[in-house]
């Protein structure tokens, strides 16, 4: 069966013939955390004088900006389903059928697509010959094809290096047999890295992209369901003490980039190389070039990031910070993909509302929701858009022009980058953990789950720009949510902290990561020799 068609956004047989030292394919995983910084990397890699393809489902076609689909160094591969929707989400209770597995059926029509791209590149004598394909860990999956052409592999981490340091370290280590009030240093590691109890027990061993608590870690739950190396299918996140998957997913990669830099994670990156024992390059953080030619200056997300829908518009939003005092109001997003739980987002809402303080509260559709989001089974980002969660009815009345509840899309580099802006209850996703930092905000930490736990310790034990929301494994309640936000709110001394580390970023994009990509393309040109 044929399941897909091939779409770019500059024709294959027509798009002209430019002046490249050879041509990369990149393969981000689903979701804007992925996506985001696979685009980023196109851009560097065509500063250096390659073609980059970034080859995308179509469900993720809304999300890339027009000034990327006309950029002459870089192609939109979109490969869209012809037929045969993916089939509706299994039953939590029931185990993997075989034909049944959404993500299955995803990656299956994503091969497919890739195969009939690969295929039109090399019978074309008008076509640079690729060097090699640049594959989110998550897609590891795809390198068996690329090996069938003959293509090498790079793996390449969106997250940043300390959660792949800290899950190798926790697995030599041993961790999972730490005792209440035993503290288990980490070799090689930073000593403020060290393990604890309560770091063991505050981890819910859900899968990723799950909102909530997740589906049980066991072979009914969804986390049993998601694809794995070599065609099979694996857990989620490793228990603490457990092999990093990322161990087997990098397997038969020739080198690693890691979207990171020194000033951030110098030690964990020489880490990871020191175990693997191949290149290892922190190429990041890869935001957009206004991000970093904006420093010091509100910076707008209309002409950088598609918008979605929204309640508010950007305009809007930068009056309602213009009214208010410098540093005063807490932005409180937990990201697209993931989030707390129905009974904690109604504790948040209590929280928000005692608070006499201002906020900004972005409220995704879906929230609270158990399971993936939809455009993880392959619906479009803006298709049946509703999907039903929570949302804090009422709360608009009860606290007047003192919030802002912003429903679905919000502008976020504009909201980190406002003087208004003072603190972020964030879930320490990778990218809004290190937007947040380049424009000095500090930050109330709230993970759910995988790499932001690592991310979230990073931030507030290392670098030392926040505080937790909670170090327990229950339910976290309002009177914790209250405490985190007066406590960070009222803290002087983390706002500077954190404002130091900002201007380390104020002269652009890290110096150590464009070397780092210099080193990698010399890397690249050995290879092709």
């Amino acid at each position: 069966m044929h399941y897909y068609n091939l779409i770019t956004a500059n024709q294959i047989v027509n798009t002209p013939k430019m002046e490249a030292t050879g041509e990369i394919f990149v393969v981000p995983a689903f979701g804007q955390g992925h996506l985001f910084p696979c685009m980023e990397l196109c851009k560097q890699l065509s500063t250096r004088s390659y073609k980059t393809t970034l080859i995308i489902s179509s469900n993720l076609s809304s999300s890339i900006p027009s000034s990327l689909r006309h950029h002459p160094f870089i192609e939109i591969a979109e490969i869209t389903a012809a037929s045969s929707p993916p089939p509706p989400l299994p039953s939590m209770a029931a185990g993997p059928g075989p034909g049944t597995n959404p993500f299955h059926h995803r990656r299956q029509q994503m091969g497919e697509g890739i195969k009939v791209l690969l295929e039109t590149r090399f019978p074309n004598p008008g076509f640079t010959r690729p060097v090699l394909a640049v594959l989110d860990v998550m897609e590891s999956w795809s390198k068996e094809i690329f090996t069938q052409f003959n293509i090498p592999a790079i793996s390449f981490f969106t997250s940043g290096a300390c959660a792949e340091a800290m899950e190798f370290a926790a697995w030599t280590a041993h961790v999972d047999d730490i005792q209440p009030g035993e503290i288990r240093m980490l070799p090689g590691l930073p000593k403020d890295m060290a393990m604890t109890y309560s770091d063991i027990k505050q981890r819910p061993h859900r899968p990723p992209h799950m909102g909530g608590k997740g589906g049980p870690p066991g072979p009914g739950g969804l986390a049993a369901q998601l694809p794995g190396p070599q065609g099979g299918m694996k857990f989620g996140p490793p228990r603490p003490g457990q092999r990093p998957m990322w161990v087997d997913e990098i397997e038969g990669s020739i080198a690693l980039l890691i979207n990171t830099c020194d000033d951030l994670e110098r030690p964990f990156i020489d880490y990871v190389a020191n175990q693997i024992g191949k290149p290892v390059w922190g190429v990041g953080p890869l935001l957009p070039e206004q991000y970093w030619s904006s420093a010091g200056s509100i910076l707008s997300d209309r002409e950088i990031r598609p918008k979605r829908q929204s309640n508010y518009t950007e305009e809007e939003v930068i009056q309602w910070l213009d009214s208010k005092p410098r540093k005063s109001v807490i932005y409180v997003s937990f990201g697209s993909e993931v989030g707390p739980t129905l009974e904690e987002y109604a504790q948040l809402a209590e929280a928000l509302e005692e608070w006499t303080g201002s906020f900004i509260w972005v409220i995704q559709p879906g929230s609270g929701r158990h399971g993936p989001p939809r455009a993880m089974l392959g619906d479009k980002p803006d298709s049946d858009a509703t999907e039903e969660g929570y949302y804090p009815h009422g709360l608009e009345g009860k606290i007047g022009d003192r919030g802002l509840i912003i429903r679905g899309w919000a502008p976020q580099l504009m909201i980190l980058s406002h003087p208004s802006t003072g603190g972020f209850l964030s879930h320490c996703g990778w990218n809004s953990t290190v937007e947040a930092i380049g424009r000095g905000v500090p930050f109330l930490a709230w993970p759910i789950r995988g790499d932001q736990f690592h991310d979230a310790k990073l931030v507030v034990n290392h670098l030392k720009v926040g505080y937790m929301v909670s170090t327990g494994d229950q339910t976290v309640k309002k009177e914790a949510i209250m405490e985190g936000i007066e406590k960070l709110m009222a803290d002087e001394e983390v706002q500077r902290r954190a404002e130091a580390l900002a201007g380390k970023f104020n002269g652009g994009f890290p110096t150590s990561s464009a070397a780092a990509l210099d080193a990698f393309r010399d890397f690249i040109s050995q290879k092709a020799t």
